[in-house]
């Protein structure tokens, strides 16, 4: 079996993973409507969990249509939960930093994650999240929107296999920071995001992935918006 991660732009990716019913599809952060470079729409994906890192327009925006078209379960913290309970989304799971679930996939807990969260409507979007992804044999690690942290160390002695770090700059962390948040975590795989998508973020990802081929025992995988990055599940 096979955990196929799809990068949809921006910090949004689809993730279709094994489960015992056969598979499951977990959306990150769904910003596909109004974002500049997602190669679909949100009436396009499927999902059964969709995990939100925290209330930027730029991560949740999606939400909320998709979860009421699938019937998706929200994973996220308590007041982002709270906030789409009051538009109508009754499966939600809330969490808050450190705290984790289990279900039909594996496990996800939420690590910790330096930035800020404001839902659209101006209301408080609780602490911003990375996740950390147990799915067969495998961990996986979506920083998020984050600054560097040391703490980033803790989180890589769990034996990372896939690594997802933003290298925007400006709004996250950069280039130069994330190569020092890989030799932290030294995952086995890594891959950008949340960069591109506007001016401001825009990065050379190719010169990224060659720092990190130089700096870091990581292999960098670089996507387009659709590409996929595939791990054996066990």
């Amino acid at each position: 079996m096979e955990i196929e991660a799809t990068w949809l732009g921006h910090g949004t990716w689809s993730l279709v993973v094994p489960c015992p019913q056969g598979t499951r599809t977990i959306l990150i952060d769904p910003f596909l409507n109004d974002s500049p470079t997602a190669p679909v729409k949100a009436d396009q994906v499927a999902a059964d969990y969709i995990l939100i890192s925290h209330g930027h327009f730029d991560h949740v925006s999606d939400a909320a249509s998709i979860a009421r078209r699938t019937g998706a379960l929200v994973i996220s913290n308590f007041e982002i939960c709270t906030w789409l309970g009051k538009q109508g989304i009754e499966r939600t799971h809330p969490h808050n930093l450190g705290g984790g679930s289990t279900h039909d996939f594996g496990r996800v807990q939420l690590t910790l994650a330096h930035h800020s969260s404001m839902l659209p409507d101006g209301s408080y979007g609780g602490n911003p999240s990375g996740f950390l992804l147990w799915i067969g044999a495998r961990k996986l690690y979506f920083a998020c929107d984050t600054a560097l942290f040391y703490d980033m160390k803790l989180i890589g002695e769990e034996g990372i296999d896939l690594a997802v770090l933003p290298i925007g700059d400006q709004f996250t962390m950069g280039p130069a920071d994330a190569i020092r948040a890989i030799q932290l975590i030294q995952p086995k795989i890594v891959a950008p995001s949340h960069y591109d998508t506007w001016p401001p973020i825009h990065q050379d990802a190719a010169a990224w992935q060659e720092q990190v081929r130089a700096q870091t025992s990581a292999e960098p995988r670089v996507l387009a918006p659709g590409g996929k990055i595939v791990l054996k599940a066990s």
